[in-house]
């Protein structure tokens, strides 16, 4: 199942059409993609029967697919290639996590302003969102507690989250625009392994990135045990999990992203995210 914010009204995506929530259900799930979280063992078994014709529609017109979750968690430093480049240690019990805030989030296909004197980076990401509370989950059931997988970009900007006297990861993460996700929630089961996806990103036509989610160091039931260890994670929170190596920081030399290019970010399976960078 594709889910996916249209016009900021949830939809269900069938057979490359859009099939609105709200009026093929007559009300009984309301017109707002964030809320269906909070019931989406009920929508789950809704949207499974019999649903009208869908609508065509343009990529620009999504937003994201969780656009106001209560908590972000970005993850740092889960692949050892990109650990390496970026001159950290590999984590051992548990990876950097910080948050990009609610103002960041943007949907797939977008324009972004460049913050003036910065540098601005890349970081493809795949994105799980919960669709059951989860606290204190055993890494074996964690998968029933995710709603779906997205494409995110985690962009950065590298002076601002680097600043001391101690970095500002989140402030550096989130400029707006800096959290494009989707272009829709793809369902577990809709993956012949969802532990085991090629992640892309190029600038220009330009290849800069690609990885597999297998190579991650914590994948998604791990990272979901061990923060629900420490806080409960609530339906609609958001999970970005990791870039693979390939970013600007680790370049030599180094490289920004700057007015005109264009960034597209793919993931095996769920489809891209396309943002173009202006001044």
């Amino acid at each position: 199942m594709r889910i996916a914010n249209l016009s900021g009204r949830p939809v269900l995506i069938v057979d490359g059409k859009a099939v609105d929530v709200e009026r093929a259900c007559n009300g009984r799930f309301p017109a707002d993609t964030q809320a269906l979280y909070e019931r989406w063992e009920e929508f789950r078994t809704w949207a499974a029967g019999d649903l009208p014709a869908g609508v065509a529609f343009e990529q620009r017109e999504l937003g994201a697919p969780a656009p106001a979750p209560r908590q972000t968690f970005a993850v740092g430093l889960n692949y050892r290639d990109h650990a390496a480049e970026s001159g950290f240690a590999v984590p051992e019990q548990l990876p950097p996590v910080f948050t990009k805030f609610a103002t960041s989030i943007s949907g797939p296909v977008t324009e972004v302003k460049l913050p003036a004197d910065g540098h601005t980076d890349w970081e493809v990401e795949l994105v799980a969102v919960i669709g059951r509370a989860a606290h204190h989950v055993r890494e074996e059931d964690a998968w029933s507690h995710v709603a779906g997988l997205t494409v995110g970009q985690d962009i950065s900007e590298r002076v601002s989250q680097l600043a001391g006297p101690a970095p500002q990861f989140s402030l550096g993460k989130s400029f707006p625009g800096f959290a494009p996700m989707g272009p829709w929630l793809v369902t577990p089961d809709e993956f012949d392994n969802p532990d085991d996806l090629e992640l892309r990103c190029a600038i220009n036509g330009e290849q800069v990135q690609k990885g597999h989610t297998r190579d991650l160091i914590f994948p998604v039931p791990t990272l979901i045990a061990r923060l629900s260890a420490v806080l409960p994670l609530l339906p609609g929170d958001v999970i970005f999990t990791g870039t693979p190596a390939g970013v600007g920081l680790g370049r030599n030399p180094q490289r920004w992203l700057a007015p005109g290019d264009e960034l597209v970010s793919t993931i095996e399976g769920i489809g891209e995210l396309r943002q173009t960078f202006v001044a």
